[in-house]
């Protein structure tokens, strides 16, 4: 009889080589371990790389657009003139003061400061540019918000126009000769007057965040283009989130496996890969020619942008949806849940986090898209600020894009400055993101 307990021999048979193992010390431990110094020293180096590029990026970003955050101002007399705003007499009229020559006023003002300058037509036409073109409109708004300054004289700020701004930023070298800068000499010298007696100052560029686009650079904003971004956003957000999470909930928990599911797959993963101006030519032949939505409307760019985020958010609500342990199907289902149950009290509130987080990344890509709006006509020049999602609108990225292709010298400082708070958004999104996952993620 065998005895089950008699233990099997373990090794090499008898006569067999010996198996040979190799040898980790000496010169092959050394060399081993300087390959991993090696490849340590290349992963820093690749990393300190990556980031000098990208504080040469800010950096130059910044040192381009930091002054747009500043305007410079005038100070000018002004005689609030009742022979023009009150010509009739009698008590002041509303709309009698809508309707006057306020620019009359501004002149006058410019005139009285520099007399010289009042004989000859040439000197005329550059004294008046060295203020701002809405100079008048100023003087509107004091006049019409507060209707006792007519016949009083008080000294007003205005802006200073393009030229004599950007000289007053440093970016008009003074050491030029007179043809080869964008201010001639009696206006620098007008200029020097007016600081020399404390009548400029900088101040901090308000009208940047509050104001509309403006074919003046002085008087251009983002508020409009912010406005459209956000209506924009709306409209992603309520589309993509919705429909990418079901579908995803779908395709990860109840669909069948076969051919049709595979084919659905491979063909989310495709459209996360497809060129965003394809997205914005279905969107011009979908929604503006075949359903005559408005163009340049919030709502199409909205739903543009969601259908190229879809593939973004389903992709990550899928992974999300994957990384939830599978004892906790098993211990819902023991417990009598029913799939939908499983699914909507126990997967999806684990996995939402993971959700949060792709939705918020894929946000942030369609929050920095251009070329798909551009195909649905949001390149328009749009003045007034947009009040709903059917109203003519821009973008933060577009804003950016219509400026770096204007040809003024102060477009450039406000392009800069655009792209520093559509980076701004797109950290803050990110951030979001990461918090978000800090928050509510569970380690298994």
């Amino acid at each position: 009889m065998t005895d089950a307990a008699t233990p099997t021999p373990v090794g090499p048979s008898p006569g067999a080589s010996p198996i040979r193992r190799p040898v980790l010390s000496g010169p092959h431990l050394r060399r081993r371990y300087a390959a991993e110094r090696r490849f340590r020293l290349y992963g820093l180096a690749s990393i300190a790389v990556a980031g000098l590029m990208l504080l040469l990026l800010v950096g130059s970003i910044w040192q381009k657009g930091h002054s747009a955050f500043w305007q410079t101002y005038v100070e000018i007399t002004v005689t609030f003139s009742e022979g023009v705003l009150n010509p009739d007499g009698g008590p002041v009229d509303h709309h009698e003061l809508e309707r006057a020559d306020y620019l009359s006023l501004v002149r006058d003002a410019l005139k009285e400061q520099f007399p010289e300058a009042t004989g000859d037509r040439r000197l005329r036409r550059q004294l008046y540019g060295i203020v701002s073109t809405n100079a008048d409109f100023a003087l509107r708004r004091m006049v019409l918000d507060d209707p006792s300054l007519v016949g009083q004289r008080r000294p007003v700020w205005v802006k200073l126009s393009d030229d004599l701004d950007s000289l007053a930023k440093g970016h008009i070298r003074r050491d030029l000769p007179e043809s080869d800068r964008r201010v001639s000499d009696i206006e620098l010298g007008w200029y020097d007057v007016l600081d020399k007696a404390g009548r400029i100052e900088s101040r901090f560029n308000v009208d940047l965040f509050t104001a509309g686009d403006s074919r003046e650079p002085v008087e251009a904003g983002i508020y409009g283009a912010l406005i459209g971004s956000i209506l924009t956003m709306t409209i992603t957000l309520l589309v993509s989130f919705p429909v990418g999470v079901m579908a995803a909930v779908y395709l990860e928990e109840f669909a069948p496996r076969n051919r049709l599911t595979d084919v659905i797959e491979v063909n989310i993963n495709n459209l996360a890969a497809v060129p965003s101006i394809v997205f914005g030519l279905l969107g011009l032949a979908v929604f503006l020619n075949f359903f005559g939505l408005p163009r340049s409307a919030p709502l199409v760019g909205g739903l543009v942008l969601a259908l190229m985020t879809l593939p973004t958010i389903i992709i990550a609500s899928r992974s999300a949806l994957k990384a939830v342990p599978p004892s906790i199907r098993e211990a819902a289902f023991g417990l009598g849940a029913s799939p939908l149950q499983v699914v909507t009290h126990h997967v999806l509130p684990l996995a939402m986090p993971g959700i949060l987080t792709g939705t918020i990344i894929g946000m942030a890509q369609a929050l920095g898209e251009t070329a798909p709006l551009l195909m649905i006509g949001m390149v328009a020049f749009i003045v007034d600020i947009p009040q709903g999602f059917t109203d003519p609108a821009t973008v933060l990225p577009v804003q950016i894009y219509l400026w770096a292709d204007s040809p003024e010298r102060a477009f450039v400082e406000r392009t800069s400055a655009a792209i520093l708070v559509l980076l701004g958004f797109l950290v803050l999104m990110n951030a979001v993101a990461v918090l978000l996952r800090k928050r509510f993620e569970r380690r298994w």
